[in-house]
């Protein structure tokens, strides 16, 4: 008998049983070489590696408190041993019951899931256990192919090789996503519910586990009652696999509602963006979680944040002004308190740092000081009147004029026409060179305008270059960040240095704060005096009342406020001396409340030694009384003396005037400056320069 008819005589049971054993191993053969292969695409992809998480940074006060945290400081935030033992219970039942008895693979699992799938006509469970899906979490991409499917068995077997379970579940637990930006159990806590992870109920617990299949689906602020469906469902899985007893699967969802969420951000979100921003510069790349040290103060933040919202919410939509902006900051540059916008929520747009808008007369102080400095005194006589230089006519608010004034009384009531003549005289390009000494940065224009703020600057940099007339004549560069360490308190960054150095003289720094606290005291920014206190100030308003500012200062602390518009529309009627100076009073009075009260740096004496024709005229002005100062004080103007042929029309500047109109071409007098032995400015005249 051949052997051909001894094989076609066995039984067919064995036949096939050979046949099966065959295609097993050829099975076996293929299935190794694809995970073979799978493997070796994993590992060249370098995925055999937990991912780290993003650094996390934590932001501190002045006085040590955490303001603000970003990404995962403390790494897993959620630490299993520190939960209810019902919260990873809730996660088992509903997504892999049989987590703690399997390998990451799960075939009863996939056996069970298979089954229901098909009983159902579609797929409505899934067969993918923790460790897998985990693994889908950590390395892989959304796609559906079967190469993923294999990667991510593949993965599931190196994690449980790896970690144990408990390790496992943690892992899971804090990378997982639960919907609306929350990934880990802990920020879905914080954010459905307001509290820590570790605090949660079991019906809190349930909802949320809940959420894990459809997390847009089962949100329970969106969809209370989906949500709540869903998690009894997860109540009920767990009192079948004995997590729970009856008693508590009945009460477990009362009282598990979810908060509603808070449309309100902290404004010191504006400061954690500006403290992202400078980290490369400070510390470059980093790997790990730090903690930066800052100068702000808290209380003084929240009560800028609390005033400049207020007013825009209580006066905003009568006067026209949507937006604000406020900066705190002591002497040396550091900055106490920041305000970027009404609102961090609905824009992220820091305007206290990146908004550049015209300061308007917020910007004369520059020009006063330039002409301080090459022989002006606050005393100096300057005519108020119209003026045209080509075709720039530039008027005083209200139109208003005061005839001959003295710088400081100009300066006070913000005469916008002495501002020009005087950037004329003491030149355009020197103004913006002693903008740019004090700390200003932006482009500026050196035309006659700009001795109304015609170029614009930010309000960080502007409240900066106001520093050095609070702390005795030095330059400063705004700050916030004084020391970076890692968490275990190795330091990355400390600041140094103590400033640019000196940039006014002492006799400058005197007679310009002598007539910055006038504005305070009587001039255009009254609305900011707070009493005992020595200040000086500014107020600043642009054309079309588009922009509000005040500036303002004490020994030792400065602050600035704009308000406006993003589109630049005009506001009503609203000036840098109304809310502005306002808001300014209400943060600087909690600001200022246990600091003493000490005078403005600098001392101003008056000078003595006046031209003959000087002095008669001021004594003129003085004694004006009668009726024509009555109707003066009634109708404006400053009736003069008998003019005499040895009084000049003005030390500084001679008008050439031309039939039926005036205009004035002012050139810079030609001078020379001296010294007497008391240490008095010798300014001696020789006519206008040709």
């Amino acid at each position: 008998m051949s052997r051909r008819e001894r094989r076609r005589r066995r039984p067919l049971v064995f036949r096939l049983l050979g046949w099966m054993f065959t295609l097993a191993i050829w099975g076996a053969i293929l299935l190794g070489a694809a995970t073979v292969y799978v493997f070796m695409t994993i590992d060249s992809d370098g995925l055999f590696r937990i991912p780290e998480r993003k650094p996390g940074i934590m932001l501190v006060s002045a006085d040590g408190q955490v303001i603000a945290e970003r990404g995962s400081f403390f790494g897993d935030e959620a630490r299993l041993s520190e939960l209810p033992r019902y919260v990873p219970q809730a996660v088992i039942a509903i997504e892999d019951r049989r987590f703690y008895h399997h390998f990451g693979v799960d075939p009863l699992g996939l056996a069970r899931a298979a089954w229901v799938n098909f009983r159902a006509g579609r797929v409505v469970q899934g067969g993918s256990t923790l460790t897998q899906q985990l693994a889908k979490n950590l390395f892989l991409k959304p796609e559906r192919t079967l190469k993923r499917k294999f990667q991510e068995a593949i993965l599931a077997l190196w994690l449980e090789s790896r970690y144990s379970k408990d390790e496992i579940l943690q892992l899971y637990l804090n990378r997982v996503y639960f919907g609306a930006g929350a990934v880990g159990i802990e920020k879905a806590a914080q954010k459905y519910f307001g509290k820590s992870a570790r605090e949660l109920t079991l019906g809190e617990a349930a909802i949320l586990a809940g959420m894990l299949k459809a997390p847009a689906r089962y949100n329970p602020i969106l969809h209370p009652e989906r949500a709540k469906k869903r998690a009894a469902l997860v109540i009920e899985a767990m009192r079948e696999q004995g997590f729970i007893t009856e008693e508590e699967a009945r009460n477990a969802l009362k009282g598990a509602n979810p908060v509603k969420p808070s449309a309100y951000v902290s404004a010191t979100q504006y400061i954690v963006d500006w403290v992202v921003d400078q980290l490369p510069d400070l510390i470059g790349d980093f790997k790990q979680s730090i903690v930066v040290e800052t100068t702000l103060d808290a209380a003084i933040q929240r009560k800028a944040e609390q005033t400049l919202v207020r007013t825009v919410r209580k006066y905003g939509k009568k006067r026209r002004f949507s937006q604000g902006a406020m900066v705190v900051m002591a002497a040396d540059g550091a900055v106490k308190a920041m305000v970027g916008g009404v609102s961090y929520k609905r824009s992220q747009f820091n305007r206290a740092v990146k908004a550049r808008r015209q300061p308007g007369s917020a910007f004369k102080p520059f020009v006063y000081l330039t002409a301080l400095e090459m022989g002006w005194t606050p005393d100096s006589i300057v005519l108020d009147a119209p003026l045209q230089i080509g075709k720039y006519r530039p008027e005083n608010y209200g139109r208003k004029y005061y005839g001959e004034v003295t710088l400081k009384k100009a300066l006070a009531l913000s005469l916008n026409t002495v501002a020009v003549r005087l950037c004329v005289a003491v030149g355009p390009e020197n103004v913006a060179a002693t903008a740019y000494r004090l700390g200003i940065t932006s482009p500026l224009n050196p035309v006659p305008a700009l001795a109304l703020g015609v170029s614009e600057v930010s309000l960080l940099e502007l409240v900066g270059a106001y520093a050095p007339f609070a702390n005795g004549g030095k330059a400063v560069v705004p700050y916030i960040v004084t020391r970076i360490t890692t968490r275990d308190g190795k330091v990355l960054y400390e600041r140094k240095g103590s400033g640019l150095g000196q940039v006014i003289e002492p006799a400058d720094l005197g007679a310009m704060n002598e007539m910055m606290r006038g504005v305070v005291a009587y001039g255009t920014g009254k609305a900011a005096r707070i009493p005992g206190r020595d200040i000086g100030g500014k107020t600043g308003t642009t054309q079309n009342y588009r922009d509000a500012w005040f500036v303002g200062y004490t020994s030792g602390l400065v602050a600035g406020v704009w308000l406006g518009n993003d589109d630049n529309t005009p506001m009503r009627r609203v000036t840098g001396g109304s809310f502005p100076a306002r808001i300014w009073k209400a943060v600087m009075e909690r600001a200022l409340k246990n600091r003493p009260a000490t005078p403005l740096p600098g001392t101003y004496a008056p000078e003595t030694d006046l031209a003959p024709w000087e002095e008669e005229r001021r004594v003129a002005q003085r004694n004006n009384g009668g009726l024509v100062g009555f109707l003066t004080r009634i109708f404006g103007g400053t009736p003069q003396p008998e003019p005499r042929a040895d009084m000049p029309t003005a030390p500084e500047f001679r008008p050439e005037r031309q039939p039926r109109e005036k205009r004035y071409n002012f050139r810079p007098a030609r001078r020379t400056i001296s010294r007497g032995a008391d240490g008095r400015r010798r300014i001696q005249n020789f006519g206008p320069a040709r």
